[in-house]
């Protein structure tokens, strides 16, 4: 059970990681984003979602012996923001930001599903709950990417075509 419950700590540790990068990559894009009001709007309630996040696997990390490794946490925040200064240089940074956007849910969607497993094996009802939870949020967001790409990449098309500013 010792092993099961380090792999735990480390997952948990890792989606907290996680979590911290996409908040700073959320915030990036919504900073940026001008001319897609409906994925902008999407953008931003995901960014108050990721905030409950953090703060929800906070919660699970501070009733733990150690807390939350802060170099992990730091690179995943440093590498966030080398992305999103990275997407302003890119004439096609929308549509590379929601890409980017797409695959990172679907990696937090893997993330979840194992510590719902992991927390449903070791008794962590609370954790598995949150986990639970959040799933839910990340599967609903990586839908609303998935259903509006098409959308996304026609509007950016047309902006582009006519010369307006489609970029962001």
């Amino acid at each position: 059970m010792a092993h099961m419950q380090d792999h735990f700590v480390k997952w948990l540790r890792d989606a907290h990681a996680m979590e911290e990068q996409g908040l700073t990559m959320l915030v990036a894009q919504s900073k940026r984003i001008e001319n897609y009001p409906q994925l902008k709007a999407r953008i931003d309630q995901h960014l108050v979602e990721t905030q409950g996040h953090v703060r929800a696997l906070q919660g699970l990390l501070d009733r733990l012996p150690v807390g939350p490794s802060r170099i992990k946490g730091l690179a995943g925040k440093l590498t966030a923001t080398a992305q999103g200064l990275g997407g302003a240089l890119n004439s096609d940074e929308v549509i590379k930001g929601a890409l980017s956007g797409y695959a990172f849910e679907n990696a937090e969607i893997g993330a979840y599903r194992v510590l719902i497993a992991a927390a449903d094996e070791l008794g962590e009802l609370e954790a598995k709950a949150t986990f639970e939870w959040i799933l839910e949020e990340e599967v609903a967001m990586a839908d609303w990417l998935a259903s509006n790409l098409d959308d996304t990449t026609r509007l950016f098309l047309l902006r582009d075509e006519r010369e307006l500013q489609a970029s962001r």
